[in-house]
């Protein structure tokens, strides 16, 4: 077994939960694991398993997160001084190691960092260069940088090379530590669509009226909404809680005191006799057409929820056979129901979202239509709510509000990542400045949209080049509403 073994990962949140894997790997063949991260990296590497502790510099050839789309501007890249080199140098002699696993992104060079490790100390280094390194290099990984293998597979490939692995067991997901803060009194019970509409640059926002008429249309659908964000983007998360309740529809609720079992979505939508899929997630991201699904079931696919009669059956949206009527997703309609024995009531009995009429309705009793929350719900509550959590939460705190989601909805972020390290399926509004098939949520039920093929693709733009960004524009609330629908009931196959 390795002593101390120092790993740098300099950069945002979510590259740092992407090297989980790597460094779990590095846990299991060394005595302790102190990682080297930024102030953008900080709280998620406070999350990762493995980590005996961390340590923090902020690298001068790491540009910061760009100033947020709703907030104020990030601070300058620090000078290069002697005072702050000297800085890192008492760092990593304080830590001693006895080698070191430099993890960086495709486009960034270990180089930098690997010549101030080597002036701290001898002590072997390991990275990932197409550069001559000279002696700055103990072990030169050389990836293939012309195939898009996921970030978190080309961390853990280095971590191989350098003599790591992961141990029996650890099937090489995402994951956090456990237990995470309780958050109930922030969300209710667990089972409501977390949207996450923040970004770190322009070019991987999705348009804020997209946003807000999403979760419009997901509380009109009888989804509870919870809309998360950091202190900079309380704007944005108001914005979006405030449109529903435009809407007539809750931007609360406020919890005061806890929630009983029984709110809608309690259980991850209405319950199905879906088959439990075994073994583990195919590690591999595959694409499907300009978007769709990916890191699906061992054949590269989600299988999708519908059934025989299409996604909405003869009753329409909310008809007289619910919202998936007779020939949805419930199936044909009699015996054969989602959650009915003998009515062709489709997966909210018969009369709209929470109707009356069918026996196979998962909320029978509440009539067409009705936001009436069901038996159990604190006074006041809507059985239709926004939730707007924005600058309320600690890292910590969203892990576990993201862990109680059904489904996650952001753009291409630090928490698309946190949602897939506890488990939970993510519609990934993904704009292709960056290439999906390595930076997509890993590991879980994944549907990316967006255009993937638009003229951006590959840019690595912070603000977007077309005129219109159309490659997320292009997206409308009803696929996104779609998405959510069928990833709904994929949650319980991944945790």
């Amino acid at each position: 077994m390795s002593g101390t073994v120092l790993v740098a990962r300099l950069d945002n949140a979510g590259d740092v939960l992407l090297a989980g894997p790597a460094i779990r790997a590095v846990a299991a063949g060394g005595r302790e694991v102190v990682l080297l991260t930024g102030p953008y990296g900080r709280e998620a590497a406070r999350l990762l398993p493995g980590v005996s502790r961390t340590v923090e510099w902020r690298a001068p050839w790491i540009e910061p997160a760009a100033p947020p789309v709703t907030g104020p501007s990030a601070p300058s890249v620090p000078p290069v001084t002697g005072p702050h080199v000297l800085r890192l140098l008492r760092i990593v002699r304080d830590v001693a190691p006895d080698q070191a696993l430099i993890l960086t992104s495709a486009h960034e060079s270990p180089l930098p960092l690997a010549l101030l490790l080597r002036l701290a100390g001898a002590f072997r280094i390991t990275a990932a260069s197409a550069d001559q390194v000279g002696s700055l290099l103990d072990v030169r990984h050389v990836a293939d940088e012309g195939v898009d293998v996921p970030e978190a597979e080309r961390m853990l490939a280095l971590a191989r090379s350098a003599g790591f692995d992961l141990p029996p067991g650890d099937d090489g997901r995402l994951a956090v530590r456990h237990p995470l803060p309780e958050v109930g009194h922030l969300t209710g019970p667990p089972g409501y669509v977390a949207v996450h509409p923040g970004v770190s640059c322009p070019a991987r926002a999705w348009p804020v009226e997209s946003w807000a008429r999403t979760v419009q249309d997901l509380a009109r659908s009888g989804h509870r909404v919870v809309v998360t964000g950091g202190v900079d983007e309380r704007v944005l998360t108001a914005r979006l809680a405030s449109g529903a309740g435009q809407h007539g529809l809750s931007p609360g609720p406020v919890f005061a005191g806890g929630w009983t079992r029984g709110g809608p979505g309690d259980a991850c939508g209405p319950e199905r006799d879906e088959p439990a899929r075994t073994g583990g997630w195919a590690g591999r991201h595959v694409e499907t057409g300009v978007d769709g699904w990916i890191d699906g079931w061992s054949d590269g696919e989600l299988v999708a929820p519908d059934r025989a009669g299409g996604a909405t059956g003869t009753g329409g949206t909310n008809g007289a056979t619910g919202t998936d009527g007779a020939g949805g997703r419930g199936g044909g309609g009699g015996a054969g129901d989602v959650n009915g024995t003998g009515g062709a009531a489709g997966v909210n009995g018969g009369g709209g979202v929470n109707g009356a009429g069918g026996a196979g309705g998962v909320n029978r009793a509440a009539g067409p239509g009705s936001p009436v929350p069901p038996a159990g719900w604190p006074a006041g509550a809507s059985g239709r709510s926004v939730t707007d959590l924005g600058g309320r939460t600690t890292f910590a705190e969203l892990a576990a509000v993201l862990a109680g989601a059904c489904v996650v909805v952001a753009a291409d972020s630090g928490p698309a990542h946190l949602a897939a390290a506890v488990g939970t399926p993510v519609v990934s509004l993904f704009a292709p400045v960056v290439p999906a098939g390595r930076w997509a949520p890993y590991g879980v039920p994944v549907v990316v949209l967006g255009d993937q093929r638009a003229p951006c693709r590959g840019t690595r733009a912070a603000v977007c080049p077309v005129p219109g960004h159309p490659c997320l524009s292009s997206v409308a609330s009803a696929r996104v509403v779609e998405a959510v629908d069928r990833l709904t009931f994929a949650k319980e196959s991944v945790t």
